[in-house]
């Protein structure tokens, strides 16, 4: 599969991503790219993020291929068993581990717990060995329940803007080899 053959769907982390994320220049960069756009994305609500997923999935054109950061990737698993139409895959990039956190989110979006089953469809996992936000245990282990296969980049924060990946090459070049496998 090739960009060109899909409908990639972004699904941002809680507070969108600035202009200079990873997510936003790929969004740009690529023709088939659209963002899953929130009501809310400063106080999200699990239940409205999925319905937004699920209702942009059942309307993509081509196969549709999520990718999702943070607590968008936990959007997504939650999201996994409402779809009608399956999408192509997911991927998933510094998952936001919810189990125990305070934060708005965690503590009153509804997005804990975070669905431990396999997904339906192929996933890529990455996350990373010094994510202030999910340690590489709970990427591990989530990982491992979806049935993703996982990776761990070592010192690369929440794979985000702040953390130096702003255009984030590499991720693009993992993207491309996960499409590659999609077929």
């Amino acid at each position: 599969m090739r960009t060109a053959d899909i409908d990639m769907l972004i699904v941002p982390d809680w507070r969108n991503a600035g202009a200079n994320h990873w997510q936003s220049r790929w969004q740009r960069h690529f023709k088939t790219a659209q963002r899953i756009e929130q009501a809310d994305w400063q106080t999200p609500q699990c239940g409205d993020w999925v319905e937004r997923i699920v209702t942009a999935v059942e309307m993509a054109g081509r196969p549709a291929v999520l990718v999702g950061h943070g607590y968008g990737v936990i959007a997504i698993v939650h999201a996994a068993a409402r779809f009608t139409w399956q999408p192509a895959g997911a991927f998933l990039i510094a998952p936001a581990d919810v189990e125990g956190r305070d934060d708005w989110p965690a503590r009153e979006g509804a997005f804990a717990p975070v669905p431990m089953q396999p997904l339906p469809f192929p996933a890529k996992l990455i996350g990373s060995s010094t994510d202030p936000c999910c340690g590489v245990e709970s990427t591990q282990a989530m990982g491992r329940a979806w049935g993703a296969d996982t990776s761990i980049i070592a010192d690369a924060g929440h794979i985000d803007e702040a953390s130096g990946h702003g255009a984030w090459p590499e991720g693009l070049l993992s993207f491309g080899m996960f499409l590659k496998r999609l077929g």
